[in-house]
């Protein structure tokens, strides 16, 4: 069987890949080594901008397969019938760190799953928590300014980060989920996985709901101490990686059952928390959890960098009979996310294998840019309307209108008659068992106890104080203890 042969890259082939050409045996590289300059030159560019959030990153591919009916909710194509199944992607990662940060950290977790349905590709983008620590996306930039690496030092900074949260009151119920049992999932195959953001389903009469996603693991849910973390993240800090990897490898698919709250849209108006704020959940008891399906992975990525690296993810990715709410944080990601693939991996992103559509063609009049593949030319016009029976519109929205009043202007989020920032995180450390809430108080003692400024010391202990009067008074003399070591 003849061997392949190595060829450059315009396809010739190469006739020594071992020895630079030189004048002379002993002398300098000549310039019209090609090989040699298109060798050095992709070298340097095989590493792209990393994302400044979610660097940190594992992926799988899988299937979505619907164990209940919900058309009576949504007309979206790959709900449509009990049984069907829809490929997709699935892409874990933490949020603060860099690209080469450890797995077990304390950090939320991304959990993004790209559905290649039959109508398009639908981008759930969401956490391994149901809620998030602000409210308005304006904030965005200056919170994970706080949370990432100080320009001045080089490294994160207890002062930076709980200073943003004394200014932060929102951010309390997040901190409390972070903080605790859960803020360190053992693996991604032993963590939930939420949309986080409300949504909006739409079925085939037109009525309109609002839906939260919680993403089930039927693994079990599996956390780590900050002393285990530490221990892990040492040995191996792809630990996380590595566990999805040999899981899938042997056979061991990790798997999580769907579930979603509903609420006709009719009742958000007067529901008691505002339906829209990322920093509140809907409590079961109001909504509950109805089933929908099974996300099971199956298959491991052949090339991390094209096929992890290279998923963009974006919220305004939506297919028919499912839309976006007035979310102030989702209304801002649903630019965010697309304009940073933009950004980091060009115009034609798109066309990318990960990010093609697998199950829909893709068909509108986007042309050139950097890197572009698709093949249009001869008879293909590049606009609308034209007479050459180009790709039309349908005049069918994807989803119901969303109903707006009042002027414009810059507008704090609206409050609901049960609102407040503290409330929720309250009702969280209550529902934790003794040691739970033990270690949910040294884990944020730890941090706090570092900061060099009392005066925000005192605003964080003033909202822990607000959401329950023993969380407030714990942590206030967790603090204590290890400032006066």
């Amino acid at each position: 069987m003849s061997k392949r042969v190595l060829t450059t890259e315009s396809g010739a082939p190469v006739a020594d890949n071992q020895n630079s050409a030189t004048a002379g045996v002993g002398g300098p590289i000549l310039l019209q080594d090609q090989h040699l300059l298109e060798k050095l030159a992709r070298f340097n560019r095989e590493r792209i901008p990393e994302r400044v959030v979610h660097a940190r990153g594992s992926g799988a591919y899988g299937y979505f397969e619907v164990t209940d009916d919900v058309t009576g909710f949504t007309h979206a194509d790959f709900l449509s019938e009990v049984g069907k199944r829809t490929e997709l992607f699935l892409r874990f990662s933490t949020v603060a760190d860099n690209l080469g940060g450890a797995d077990a950290v304390r950090d939320p977790r991304g959990f993004a799953v790209k559905f290649y349905t039959e109508e398009g590709n639908y981008d759930l983008v969401g956490n391994n928590t149901p809620v998030f620590f602000i409210k308005d996306p304006l904030k965005f930039p200056d919170f994970i300014h706080s949370q990432k690496r100080d320009p001045f030092t080089g490294k994160q900074e207890p002062d930076n980060v709980w200073d943003f949260w004394a200014h932060a009151p929102e951010a309390t119920h997040q901190i409390t989920w972070l903080m605790g049992d859960r803020g360190i999932p053992a693996s991604y195959r032993h963590m939930n996985g939420y949309g986080s953001h409300t949504y909006q389903w739409t079925n085939a009469k037109g009525e309109a709901f609002f839906v939260k996603y919680h993403f089930k693991t039927n693994q079990g849910i599996r956390s780590l101490s900050s002393e285990q973390a530490a221990e892990i993240a040492g040995k191996d800090p792809n630990s996380h990686q590595t566990d999805l990897l040999q899981a899938i490898e042997r056979g061991v698919n990790p798997s999580w059952t769907l579930h979603v709250q509903i609420m006709p849209a009719s009742e958000a108006a007067d529901y008691r928390f505002n339906p829209f704020d990322l920093t509140k959940v809907w409590p079961h008891k109001d909504y509950p959890l109805q089933r929908v399906g099974r996300l099971v992975l199956d298959r491991n990525p052949d090339n991390v960098f094209a096929e992890v690296e290279q998923a963009a993810f974006s919220p305004n990715n939506f297919v028919p009979g499912i839309g976006p709410s007035p979310d102030k944080m989702l209304q801002g990601r649903l630019f965010a996310y697309a304009d940073a693939h933009r950004y980091r991996l060009g115009v034609n992103h798109t066309q990318l294998a990960v990010n093609a559509p697998k199950a829909a063609k893709a068909d509108n009049y986007g042309r050139d840019g950097l890197m572009a593949s698709n093949p249009y030319g001869r008879d293909r016009k590049n606009y609308e309307p034209n007479s050459y029976d180009g790709p039309v519109e349908t005049g069918q929205p994807l989803s119901a209108p969303l109903a707006i009043a009042g002027y414009t202007g810059t507008h704090a989020t609206p409050t609901h008659t049960k609102d407040d920032d503290f409330f929720q995180a309250g009702e969280l450390y209550r529902l934790m068992s003794e040691d739970e809430k033990s270690r949910l108080v040294a884990n944020i003692a730890g941090g706090l106890s570092q900061v060099s400024r009392d005066d925000v010391i005192e605003k964080n202990l003033a909202h822990f104080h607000a959401a329950d009067a023993d969380y407030g008074k714990r942590v206030e003399e967790a603090v204590r203890a290890l400032r006066e070591d």
